[in-house]
């Protein structure tokens, strides 16, 4: 059996599913092409040469220890070998797949495609950050490298950058053949769409609920008293900067009421259009150094002061005072959502009712048309459970993080699809055009072959490597 880590560290090779156009990929490689490191991560069959040479592809070679490491690797990955002749056969695609991505690879040489370096960079520092965190300490996971045939991290991060390196070159070549119109796309029958999803409607993952709405958010709003003390302290705060304009970033520090507290009222740079419309308009209409006057949004009030400018963006700081909210704010935001959910069902305009009442500054959308019944919410999902499409449903708390008080959902479904298995009407597209995919890549890899030389020694049938 490979060692836990070899198969996070390395990945499993990818084999081609049911109904999905997969670029063939690289095997894992734990360590130097040798007996040594490929018996440590595989069990071939008793007398194989494990580094004889699988095949030939042009003036590269691909060795019998790739092809033993990315089965293992497949299988870890949940590859059901249940007879010697899954094995076999598991062997074949895999062998396949590695001559195939050794053409790709030479193919984007020829046509010098580079892959991005930097990019390169981020995913095998992402990809190193996510195998660490399944460690619990430095000493665990160093230990599990040398157990999976690495001396260092950095020779790990090396083999690596070299197969997400092949596997970009792959991706690329494809995107510039597709690009410069020498990958066109094959037409598909409705008969061969048919036939493919019946011969692998086994296979197909079951489909997952999926639940649409159009809703009216209702914000808890603050009293015309606590507007009022708000309002109160803000100007003081102006008038003590109309004395002491550069203690700004003090006084945002010890007064203002939101994340950028401790960074002194820090906003970053902003382009027009990301900030609520009466923010914007003043943020973009200051000229540095000076300090506005009080402005009111949905989130409260504001002194704005814009620190630089370039070409499209500012960058600026911000106090911020929020009214306070209490219990009897909540229950009067819960009143109004209870109105709205009344006229909505005696036949009110959606249209209407969501222009007078959203809280468009919350940032929820006023329509989901399909989602994931399993990733909304909690409280969006006790809601919806027993409702039918067309129901509106019982205004519904939500909490509102931002305000320390609950928000109110007034929804209808719009869309409502359960589990299920998927239908050849749901899944026809799809189907065109990955079938299409798959036949238009099978022509381009037959023309590389028929250009490059190719010759297959290992036979898995009969455990062999040809001279």
């Amino acid at each position: 059996m490979m060692p836990r880590l070899l198969f996070l560290l390395t990945g499993a090779a990818i084999i081609a599913a049911p109904l999905s156009v997969t670029l063939a990929q690289d095997a894992p490689k734990a360590a130097p092409k040798s007996a040594a490191n490929a018996a440590a991560d595989t069990v071939p069959p008793k007398g194989l040469p494990v580094d004889g040479i699988a095949a030939v592809v042009g003036d590269q070679v691909v060795l019998v220890s790739e092809v033993l490491a990315a089965v293992n690797s497949a299988r870890s990955a949940g590859a059901k070998i249940a007879s010697p002749q899954d094995l076999v056969k598991l062997e074949q695609e895999i062998l396949q797949q590695l001559v195939e991505a050794e053409l790709l690879v030479q193919k984007a040489k020829e046509l010098k495609v580079e892959p991005n370096e930097a990019e390169l960079q981020r995913s095998v520092d992402d990809n190193e950050k996510q195998i660490r965190s399944q460690f619990k300490t430095e000493p665990e996971f160093k230990a599990a490298l040398k157990e999976a045939g690495f001396g260092t991290v950095d020779e790990w991060r090396k083999l690596q950058n070299d197969q997400l390196k092949r596997r970009n070159l792959q991706q690329e070549v494809v995107s510039k053949l597709k690009r410069d119109g020498k990958m066109t796309a094959i037409n598909v029958t409705e008969a061969e769409i048919s036939e493919a999803f019946e011969s692998n409607r086994a296979k197909l993952p079951r489909k997952e609920a999926r639940v649409g709405l159009r809703q009216v958010v209702v914000a808890t709003k603050p009293s015309e008293e606590s507007k009022k003390k708000a309002r109160t302290k803000i100007d003081s705060l102006r008038a003590e900067l109309d004395k002491h304009p550069e203690d700004f970033e003090n006084i945002a520090k010890k007064e203002s009421m939101d994340g950028t507290k401790e960074l002194g009222g820090d906003l970053g740079w902003n382009r027009r259009g990301r900030m609520v419309p009466e923010f914007d308009r003043m943020m973009f209409a200051l000229n540095p150094g000076i300090i506005s006057p009080v402005i009111e949004t949905a989130f409260g009030y504001h002194i704005i002061r814009v620190d630089r400018v370039q070409p499209a963006e500012v960058k600026a700081r911000h106090i911020l005072i929020r009214p306070s909210l209490d219990t009897a704010d909540e229950r009067r935001a819960k009143a109004l959502a209870d109105s709205i959910a009344t006229a909505w069902r005696a036949g009110g305009s959606f249209d209407s009712l969501s222009v007078k009442y959203h809280d468009a500054a919350g940032g929820e959308d006023k329509a989901i048309p399909e989602y994931p019944r399993s990733e909304l919410p909690e409280p969006y999902r006790n809601a919806l459970e027993g409702k039918k499409l067309g129901d509106i449903i019982d205004p519904f708390p939500m909490p509102d993080p931002s305000a320390g008080v609950n928000k109110f959902i007034v929804a209808q479904v719009t869309f409502l699809d359960e589990a299920g298995e998927f239908t050849l009407k749901e899944v026809r597209e799809r189907l065109r055009s990955q079938l299409s995919e798959e036949r238009s890549m099978r022509r381009l890899i037959d023309a590389l072959k028929k250009q490059t030389y190719v010759s297959v020694r290992y036979d898995p049938t009969k455990q062999t490597v040809t001279p």
